[in-house]
Order: C-alpha cells, then structure tokens, then sequence
C-alpha cells in the first residue's frame, strides 16, 4: 500500500456504502489525528485505538442521518495531495476555500488542523484531504 490515508478513506467509503456501522484499519498517527479531526466536526460518531505494539488498530463508528443507515452522514471523501503531487496552500490563498460546503483538513507545522483554523492562525500547508 503506497497511500495509506487514501486507504482509510477509501474504507469509510465503502463501509458507508454497504450500511456498516463500524470500520477498522491500521493505526498510525496521521490517520488517528485525521479521525479526530472528522470526530470534532461531527462527521463521525466515535473513534478507539485497539490492540497494543504491531498489532494496533483503529475503529471507527459511523454516523448515519437516519436510523436504517441508509444515508451516510459523509456525502464524500477526495484525498487532494497524494505522493505524486503535493498541494500546498500559503495563508493568503486559505480564503478562496473558506464558505465551501465540508471542511478541508491541512497538514501545517502546528499539526493537522481544518482551514478554518489555518486561516484564524495565518499559517498555510498541504491539503490533505476535503470530506463534506
């Protein structure tokens, strides 16, 4: 596996795409820090570490807009900067991105954070991912 944030959002696709009610994959640091970030927003309805050294994962509760989960609460997932082509925002582009529908989340040397902090903060950074 070559992208594995692309994975994991790949993952919550499908399982919302099938009705899951949980999902899990691999854990590691970006990813947990991404679903925390999606925990916050309220596109997720909880998140647990499980497992201990090697064998750690990551189990996500998805949330539904009716009780058949028959409707995602996440209408979409796009991963923007991949391996092959970084994107990176400076603080006086974060505007253009600010009022879309969704939340884009950037990687800036203060951690991972949405545009909307990024842009109260005046800092830029590579856009990871935009989910709305």
């Amino acid at each position: 596996m070559t992208d594995p944030i692309s994975d994991m959002l790949t993952r919550i696709r499908n399982a919302q795409a099938v009705g899951r009610q949980t999902v899990g994959f691999p854990f590691s640091k970006i990813k947990f820090e991404i679903l925390k970030i999606l925990k916050q927003e309220k596109f997720l309805a909880d998140i647990s570490k499980k497992g201990r050294g090697n064998q750690r994962e990551i189990e996500v509760s998805l949330k539904y807009k009716d009780e058949r989960a028959n409707t995602p609460f996440i209408q979409g997932l796009k991963r923007i900067s991949r391996s092959g082509q970084r994107i990176y925002l400076g603080r006086r582009k974060l505007n253009r991105f600010v009022g879309e529908k969704g939340i884009t989340i950037l990687s800036t040397s203060q951690g991972l954070m949405t545009i909307e902090e990024a842009r109260r903060k005046k800092i830029g950074g590579e856009v990871i991912c935009k989910i709305w």
